[in-house]
Order: C-alpha cells, then sequence, then structure tokens
C-alpha cells in the first residue's frame, strides 16, 4: 500500500511571520510580485503565478467580543480527487508519487480551464517568453516542492517553520496530530476545526482552523464540477477506446472548451 503524505497548517500556531512565503520565492525561484498597500498587513490579496503562497491576515470579531488576528498560510490543496487535474486536457496537470498535484511544463499548453475551475482560486497562468521572443501562458502553482521531498527533504515552508505550525509527513500522522492539537485549543476556540474538505477526497494540505472556513476565505464544502467528473472517468476513457487517442485529442480539445470555460454567464473569478 502506498503510503501517503500531507501537510498540516495549524494556523493556532502561526504568527504571521511570512518565512514560509520568503523560503517558497527563495527555493523556487521567483520573481517579485510588488502590490500597492491597501490597508491591511497581507502582503497580496492571494497567491499568483509568481506567489506561491500567501500568508493572509484576517481581522475577526470573536463570539464574545473580542478582536483577533487570524492567520493562513494559503497555497495549493494538492486535493486527492483534483479539478485540475479532471479538466487539463494535455494531461499536464498529474498526481506525483507523493499525492501531491503538480504541472508538467512540457505538456501545459496554457488553455487556462485548471485556473477557471480550481474551487480554491489558486491556480494561475504565467506568462512567459520563449527563446524566440514570443508570449506563451503555463499554469502555476505551489509544487509541494517536490523536487525536495525526492532527496528526502521537507518542503521549503515547512523547513523554515519556527512555530510548527506548518508540520509534513505521513498523512495518517499528521491527522493524528491535528485531532491531539485540536482538543488542546478547543477551550481557547469553540469553533475550532479540522478542515480536510470530503468533496475533493480530502486534501494533501489541510487545516487545523481556529474558526469556520468561511472566516478564512475558505470554501464551505467544495466539490469537483460534474462536468468534469463526467468528462474524465467516463467520456474521455470511452472515446479513447473507440476512436482512437489521436482523433479523441482534438473532439476532447473541443469538448473541454465547451464544458470548462467558465467565462462569461458561468464565470467570475474563484475567491480563495
Amino acid at each position: 500500500m502506498t503510503t501517503k503524505y500531507a501537510k498540516l497548517v495549524d494556523v493556532t500556531r502561526c504568527d504571521g511571520c511570512r518565512a514560509c512565503m520568503v523560503a517558497c520565492k527563495n527555493w523556487n525561484d521567483l520573481p517579485v510580485e510588488p502590490e500597492e498597500f491597501k490597508g491591511s498587513y497581507q502582503s497580496h490579496d492571494k497567491c499568483g503565478a509568481n506567489t506561491w503562497n500567501v500568508l493572509t491576515f484576517t481581522e475577526h470579531e470573536s463570539d464574545n467580543g473580542n478582536f483577533e488576528w487570524l492567520f493562513r498560510h494559503s497555497a495549493c490543496m494538492h486535493c486527492t480527487d483534483a479539478a485540475c487535474v479532471k479538466v487539463c486536457p494535455e494531461d499536464a496537470m498529474h498526481y506525483t508519487e507523493f499525492g501531491t498535484v503538480n504541472t508538467n511544463y512540457d505538456k501545459c499548453v496554457g488553455c487556462g480551464y485548471c485556473v477557471q475551475n480550481c474551487p480554491f482560486g489558486i491556480v494561475q497562468l504565467a506568462t512567459l517568453v520563449d527563446e524566440k521572443g514570443k508570449e506563451y501562458e503555463q499554469a502555476q502553482k505551489c509544487t509541494m516542492c517536490v523536487d525536495r521531498l525526492s532527496e528526502g527533504l521537507m518542503p521549503s515552508c515547512v523547513d523554515v517553520c519556527h512555530m510548527d505550525a506548518l508540520v509534513y509527513g505521513d498523512k495518517a500522522e499528521m491527522v493524528a496530530l491535528a485531532e491531539a492539537r485540536l482538543a488542546q485549543v478547543k477551550d481557547r476556540y469553540p469553533n475550532a476545526n479540522i478542515y480536510n474538505p470530503i468533496g475533493v477526497d480530502g486534501t494533501q494540505t489541510f487545516y487545523l482552523l481556529a474558526d469556520k472556513p468561511s472566516v478564512y476565505n475558505l470554501p464551505e464544502n467544495p466539490k469537483v464540477p460534474t462536468s468534469a467528473t463526467i468528462w474524465k472517468d467516463y467520456a474521455q476513457p470511452l472515446g479513447k477506446a473507440m476512436l482512437g487517442v489521436t482523433t479523441m485529442a482534438v473532439i476532447g480539445g473541443f469538448i473541454s472548451n465547451k464544458l470548462f470555460n467558465k467565462q462569461g454567464e458561468e464565470g467570475g473569478d474563484h475567491d480563495e
């Protein structure tokens, strides 16, 4: 049986230092993305193509009327049943041996279906320039530092977290740790809960939250779009068997555009 791994994010231990953001930028050689000051200590509105994790600052009034800063390390959730994998027509979005969801940049064509269908609004397109000076787009997001994992190292964000708010390891052990910590903080945070949404069959980045998911701008019950499930799990395999891979790839591109392009009436930006 394959061991499942996961990153636990315990927001009750986070002190908002942003070391995780800096470590991610440094390890992945990501460029700076300056943003205008908008009246908050939060440096960026949300994750971007060149900012793979963001420390969110939420000003919150608790049930007893006290003011609290709620911090959250926001990054790709690495869903077990990932919408981005299902809608990708080129199989560029894929699962790794560690259970994480990564992008094969050699296959990515920048269609943007992953961006439009991510229930957490994490995946973004980066505009790059090839050696001939031509611009092209490519899906970018947290990789869980799969290159470090392959060498037996921790993800860079986990490695620098001095509060043990970020912990990585065997998922069963991480879930047990989250449950133990949840019991410890319930007196202080009555609404505390473990966020590991079943609508996407759980995630490889999951949370111990101090309050309801909506307080942290997380969807209460994220799900993979039904159209993506029908297409990836039923129509596409059957089509390849009947029509052949090449023919189905052409048809698939057309159908994917109709099913997964959410711009217009169904569209709009995803709130994280």
